[in-house]
Formats: C-alpha cells, sequence, structure tokens
C-alpha cells in the first residue's frame, strides 16, 4: 500500500519556532518531524512514499532523497503553484489502483495502520478517516458519525454547536482509489470542505476511532508538547498493537453530580475538580474510559438518542477545561420488570451490568488493555465489584475522597500510596 504524505504547508501559525524549513521539515531533538512519520510507517512495513511537496520543497528533497537511507522509496510531485490540501491528488488518478493511506505532514503520530485499514475495508467507503478525542474540540471540526461508524455531519470551527461528541478529524485517512472521481481536473482543492465532507450525503465516509496518539504542530504550544511526549516515550507507547493501561471512571456520583436517575440532560453537572482528575488521566499514559449501567433504557425512561445526547454534554463540558474521554461504555439493561413504557428487549439477565465486568472486558478487547495495571474507581460497591471480576485494581470514592484525589493517588504511587479506607480490592 502506498503512503502519500502532503508535505507541502508553510506552517504560519509555527514560523516563530522554525520558518528556515518547511513544516514537515521542523526538527525534534535533530531529527524533522516527517522522519518520525516514515519511521513509524517503515516499522510496519510501509516502503512507498509520494511526498507531496510546495514550500521549500528542495529541502525535503535533498534531505529524503529517493529513500534509501531508511530502506524506503520515496518519489516527489512538486506543486509549481499551491493547490491546497488536496489538489495535487489528481496526479495520481492513473499511477494508484488499490487502497492507500493519506496524512497531514505536520503531525506526530504512532498508530496501528493494519488495524485501521482493516476497518476501513470492513465500512467498504470511499473514504475513512480516523478520529479521536482531543484537548481542544471547541476549537476543532467535530465529526459527527453514527453506531455503525458511517459519518453523518460535519462541524467545522465557525459552525454553531451545543452538545457534541468530542471527535476530531485527526489527519490521517484511508482512502479507495474511486476518491479520484472527485479530481477530474486540476485546481486548487480542500481536502475536507471539497472532498471529503460531500460524500457524507451519499453516506461515502467512515470513521475508524482510535485513542493512540496523534497530534499536530501547528502552533507553539503544541510544538513543545509533542517534543516533550517523544522525549517521554508516549507516542510508541500509545500504539494500540502495545499493551495498555486504563482508569475506568464510573458516571454518576463520580464524574457527574448524583441526582439519583438521571434523565433530564440539563440536571447534567460535573463533580468540582473533574474535568481536572481527567485532564490528569490524559496527561498520564492512561486511558479514561467511562462504565455506567444506565437502567433508564430498559425502563423507558430515556431513549438511546437521548442518552446519546447526555453523554455529548459530558463530552462538552469536559473538552471545555481541557479533558477528554477515550470511550463510554454503558449498560442498557434491567432485569426487573413493571415499569410503564419499560422496553422489553432490555429487561433481561446480562453479563455488562454492573458488578458483572463485562463493560470492561469488552474495552480491554477493543484497546488491549492490560487490565492488571489498570484502575476502576466509582462510588459503588457494584463498581468495585466489576471491576475486581475483571481484574483491576480498584478504588471507592466514599465521601471522604474526591475523584480528583483519588486520580492524583493513583498516579503518585497507585496502591502502595492509598490509604486502605480507600480502596478495596
Amino acid at each position: 500500500m502506498k503512503v502519500v504524505i502532503m508535505a507541502g504547508g508553510k506552517g504560519t501559525r509555527i514560523a516563530e519556532v522554525n520558518s528556515q524549513v518547511p513544516k514537515p521539515m521542523i526538527p525534534i531533538d535533530g531529527k524533522p518531524i516527517l522522519e518520525y512519520q516514515i519511521n513509524v510507517l517503515r516499522r510496519q512495513g510501509y516502503e512507498e512514499y509520494i511526498l507531496i511537496i510546495g514550500h521549500l520543497g528542495h529541502i525535503i528533497q535533498d534531505y529524503f532523497g529517493n529513500g534509501s537511507r531508511w530502506n524506503v522509496h520515496i518519489r516527489y510531485i512538486t506543486e509549481e503553484t499551491p493547490l491546497g490540501t488536496a489538489g495535487a491528488l489528481y496526479y495520481l488518478k492513473e499511477e494508484i489502483k488499490e487502497d492507500f493511506l493519506l496524512l497531514n505532514g505536520d503531525i506526530i503520530f504512532d498508530v496501528d495502520i493494519t488495524r485501521f485499514l482493516d476497518s476501513h475495508r470492513r465500512l467498504n467507503t470511499t473514504a475513512t478517516i480516523l478520529t479521536h478525542p482531543n484537548s481542544h474540540p471547541y476549537d476543532s471540526g467535530i465529526i459527527i458519525a453514527d453506531k455503525n461508524g458511517t459519518v453523518t455531519g460535519w462541524l467545522h470551527k465557525e459552525d454553531p454547536r451545543r452538545w457534541y461528541k468530542n471527535r476530531v478529524n485527526a489527519g490521517l485517512h484511508m482512502l479507495s482509489p474511486d476518491i479520484f472521481r472527485c479530481f477530474p481536473d486540476l485546481q486548487k482543492r480542500d481536502l475536507d470542505r471539497d472532498i471529503l465532507k460531500p460524500l457524507i450525503s451519499s453516506r461515502e465516509l467512515g470513521i475508524y476511532d482510535s485513542p493512540e496518539y496523534i497530534k499536530d504542530m501547528g502552533t507553539p504550544d503544541r510544538y513543545c508538547s509533542v517534543a516533550e511526549d517523544i522525549r517521554c516515550h508516549r507516542v510508541e507507547a500509545r500504539n494500540l498493537r502495545e499493551r495498555q493501561k486504563a482508569i475506568f471512571l464510573d458516571r454518576d456520583g463520580t464524574l457527574n453530580k448524583y441526582v439519583g436517575f438521571l434523565t433530564d440532560i440539563d440536571e447534567l453537572e460535573l463533580t468540582e475538580g473533574a474535568a481536572e482528575a481527567v485532564r490528569r488521566i490524559n496527561a498520564s499514559g492512561y486511558l479514561a474510559i467511562v462504565i455506567t449501567n444506565q437502567p433508564v433504557i430498559a425502563r423507558g425512561e430515556v431513549s438511546t438518542e437521548e442518552l446519546a445526547e447526555i453523554h455529548n454534554k459530558l463530552e462538552t463540558l469536559l473538552g471545555q477545561d481541557g479533558a477528554y474521554i477515550d470511550a463510554i461504555y454503558y449498560c442498557p439493561h434491567h432485569p426487573d420488570k413493571g415499569f410503564a413504557g419499560e422496553r422489553p428487549q432490555y429487561k433481561i439477565e446480562c453479563d455488562c451490568r454492573k458488578p458483572r465486568p463485562g463493560m470492561l472486558l469488552q474495552a480491554a478487547d477493543d484497546y488491549n488493555i492490560d487490565m492488571t495495571a489498570s484502575w476502576m474507581v466509582g462510588d459503588s460497591d457494584s463498581d468495585i465489584k466489576a471491576g475486581t471480576a475483571a481484574g483491576c485494581k480498584t478504588l471507592l470514592l466514599d465521601g471522604q475522597i474526591s475523584l480528583l484525589q483519588a486520580i492524583e493517588q493513583i498516579l503518585d504511587g497507585g496502591s502502595a500510596t492509598l490509604s486502605s479506607d480507600y480502596e478495596r480490592q
């Protein structure tokens, strides 16, 4: 499979870091961003690269040459005049006859590309974009998808929004050769607005959602953050080929204030310190995963669509404070019958309702999680029992310790520093 890298950006916002080279050549510890990208992909067996260059493109060519130094083959397409973020793909119409990976040249990432490609082929879409949560969704484009992974909406930064799932386009795209019908002639084109977004109406755009490490270098602050993550080996550790660790969080009474059965979205409020606690998890290398029983579905008090909107509000509130959840798992079941408006299909005994560990085990399977290195944090015995059954360490919020204090203690030393009053195995 060929890899196409858009490496022609000027990088006006990050110019103060280094304005003497094109953005993909800005170095981190003496190695350009583009070299990190090629090394990640080469380790996974990808050897054929097409670099689309423009501004100061000769610097890229002089450094990489034909790629033999990295045991890959590189060729170049030079934009004589700027063609936007997609226009130059026109030159590949006759060459590429199979799925290919397209990525932006200003991102640092380490992603299991095989998983991405497999998801693209299962979806059978013309294009599949890799999405993930980030710490600044309020100034990012938001991708809206259905439960099958088909994109149904795309909110740009300037579009009005209220509650939304924190999922943004990460800058990696798996494309089928059918995409070239979108390039009838050579002209300047924007990848998102002119090529990908029009595919939504025909249901030809899908998502592959991943918590793996992907960050752009668009601003000096983000550059410094990524540089530190590289030095601390956080980047490669998040590749899903590697065993992950997670902090599983209960929802009601842990992340948001307990109001009984939450059926009214207006009643959802974060607990004090919740955003800071999740922000600490995000920076730690642990995944932040919500595990919640939602019998209101079975009882007929909330629809799945209404629950999704409640979770969207939760993610929006966290995102406003720079925090994000990697995944939310909920159990809609409730075995007891006799409620007005109940939904019979959900009135069953299941393996996912806490204190059973089904949701945690599903998350472990989805994200290659080492449960012995993970924690379950919640405010009820059912949370603790579920975590124990799944093989996690556990921590009970019993009114003596806040979520933020719990996370700080976990991250500052784990079980060795936790009081036995707070920890229940």
